[in-house]
């Protein structure tokens, strides 16, 4: 039998025909491609609901009856086979997590039936806020999907639920904060979190940076999540900025990575996010550790609570300029540098 041309997601021998009413209305009936008693190609009507057209297609093949397109389980599976793969590795995992939540309530649930008010207790349900804003968004993904596959004609049930409230992470790394972990940290770590704030890129970006993206006298950068493509300068003026100072100095190092990553061991390996993962928290325990035994408390708690990914939220606090900050970052929205990224209080003059 040759490859089918329509109706990829039907069974075998099961057509589908489509038929635009004067009223504008799309009419689909179902059809099964058999033969006659005289052997010549015959169309059998099936009806025009999927669900019990696959039930008569199964009577006709003498097979098992597919599953019920009917219920999210069969969207759930599609989403998993034929969209999941296409995400990165990351978003994969995370997705996988969500979904696992999702199905649990709703994989039985008829596609039809679900209403936003379902989508509300579930959101209220869920202990984790959080997680439950993850796992709405997903879902509201699945039935985009579905209504693309053609499993529904409804609107999205998630469009206008309400999500719960996230207060965006304001945690700021003080230069006390910064020194400390620095100081205790390999010369790799060091090298890394120069290059992170002095670029204000995303760790990823960091350590993918090589040295064949130094092109120009810039440095060029593709953001791995948004795909945004960034120039950064090295001179201005005829003079080499803080960044190209520390370009300069790792591609001067006498050992380097045969990948030509900036960002190397002393061995020169090039650096991974496991490998500045672990070196990150041995820095942070170490110098919290010191400041325990210098009792300073409260610098030791503010180390403790220091991340790798706080360095880019730093580098923008840091920039006097909120045009300069977003731009350097890569946003294209001012407000979301504002919003989330710039984390100490806007400098103003006194009244006097």
């Amino acid at each position: 039998m040759r490859p089918k041309t329509s109706g990829k997601k039907l069974p075998p021998r099961m057509l589908a025909r489509k038929k635009t009413l004067k009223s504008g209305k799309v009419w689909i009936g179902y059809y099964y491609n058999g033969r006659g008693p005289d052997g010549r190609r015959i169309e059998i009507p099936l009806g025009t609901d999927l669900v019990a057209a696959k039930r008569k297609w199964a009577e006709l093949e003498c097979a098992e009856t597919p599953s019920d397109a009917s219920l999210m389980k069969y969207v759930f599976d599609q989403y998993v086979r034929d969209i999941l793969p296409k995400k990165k590795p990351s978003t994969q995992r995370e997705n996988m997590l969500c979904l696992s939540k999702l199905r649990a309530v709703f994989d039985p649930a008829p596609i039809d039936a679900i209403l936003p008010q379902h989508i509300a207790r579930y959101r209220d349900a869920r202990s984790a806020p959080v997680r439950a804003n993850r796992e709405i968004a997903l879902l509201s993904h699945v039935f985009n999907m579905a209504r693309e596959w053609g499993f529904t004609q409804k609107d999205n049930p998630c469009r206008g639920v309400r999500k719960n409230k996230e207060a965006p992470r304001d945690y700021y790394a003080e230069a006390d904060v910064w020194d400390a972990v620095h100081l205790a940290g390999s010369q790799a770590l060091r090298d890394a979190m120069d290059l992170a704030y002095l670029s204000g890129q995303r760790p990823a970006d960091v350590l993918k940076m090589r040295a064949v993206d130094i092109k120009n006298d810039e440095l060029h950068v593709l953001q791995n999540k948004t795909r945004h493509a960034l120039r950064i300068r090295l001179h201005v003026d005829g003079q080499p900025t803080q960044l190209g100072a520390c370009v300069d100095r790792l591609m001067a190092r006498p050992v380097k990575a045969m990948s030509g990553a900036l960002v190397c061991t002393e061995e020169g390996q090039a650096l991974t996010a496991k490998m500045l993962r672990d070196r990150f928290e041995a820095a942070r325990t170490a110098a919290a550790a010191l400041a325990d035994k210098a009792r300073s408390e409260d610098l030791a708690r503010r180390i403790r609570a220091f991340q790798f990914r706080d360095i880019r939220p730093k580098a923008a606090s840091e920039i006097a300029s909120l045009d300069d900050a977003s731009k350097l970052l890569g946003h294209t929205d001012k407000q979301i540098t504002q919003k989330v990224y710039r984390r100490v209080g806007e400098l103003v003059k006194p009244t006097r």
